[in-house]
């Protein structure tokens, strides 16, 4: 199987697949509890699990994730001082503007290094701050940008609620062993905690890949329409 994470890639490797399709796809994310049951890193884990099933049916490069998130009080080494409760799994928070900043400068060696366009989605706030940047961004780096946004957001399938149904029946399609539905607490008891969306106890595998497979379809239309295919 054709290697297509960046950071995998020899030098000749990359060449080859950019010349194919010059897409990146940018996987975003942070660090966040998940219920109990799904693993702390899920964001990036699942948006990167959907591009690289892009990358496989389209063509393209996948990028390592960033698991980084937009906030607007990230918490501050004195905030650790004055609250030293730990966040139950919560990390890697940044301000709005720090997050910017990072994005834009991954934005501009992928111009420089020859891609044309970047898709780029993940972790609820990432993916806001994404799909609210993109027209701005694509005349500033002369680059096709694609995301979630309000025009496909109705039919997206991916990453649509927090460790509930959707997310979990993703995680059990693309890492069944980062599951442990067995923490979760028995049906016709309390509902789970740390979780939002429908009931997690309701996700499958198969349903996971279903939705998987709508969003690839959703990818392969914008970039057709944009004549990258």
């Amino acid at each position: 199987m054709a290697k297509i994470r960046y950071d995998e890639l020899l030098p000749h490797e990359f060449r080859k697949r950019l010349a194919e399709r010059p897409i990146a796809y940018l996987p975003l994310g942070t660090l966040e509890r998940h219920g109990e049951h799904m693993p702390l890193g899920s964001d990036a884990i699942l948006s990167e699990g959907l591009m690289l099933e892009c990358a496989r049916q389209l063509g393209g490069i996948v990028m390592p994730p960033i698991h980084l998130a937009p906030s607007q009080t990230p918490m501050t080494h004195a905030d650790s001082i004055a609250s030293p409760q730990p966040l139950d799994g919560s990390c890697y928070w940044v301000s709005l503007g720090f997050h910017l900043l990072i994005v834009d400068a991954i934005l501009a060696q992928l111009k420089r290094a020859g891609f044309r366009a970047v898709f780029a989605d993940g972790h609820g706030p990432s993916r806001r701050a994404w799909a609210a940047n993109i027209p701005e961004r694509e005349v500033r780096f002369d680059l096709k940008l694609f995301g979630v946004t309000p025009e496909i957001a109705g039919q997206w399938k991916s990453q649509m609620d927090h460790a509930g149904r959707n997310e979990t029946s993703l995680m059990l399609h693309l890492r069944p062993d980062l599951v442990d539905l067995s923490q979760l607490p028995p049906r016709g008891t309390k509902r789970p905690e740390g979780i939002s969306g429908q009931d997690p106890r309701d996700a499958t595998a198969d349903y996971g890949k279903e939705c998987l497979q709508k969003s690839v379809e959703l990818v392969q239309r914008m970039f057709a329409g944009a004549g990258l295919l």
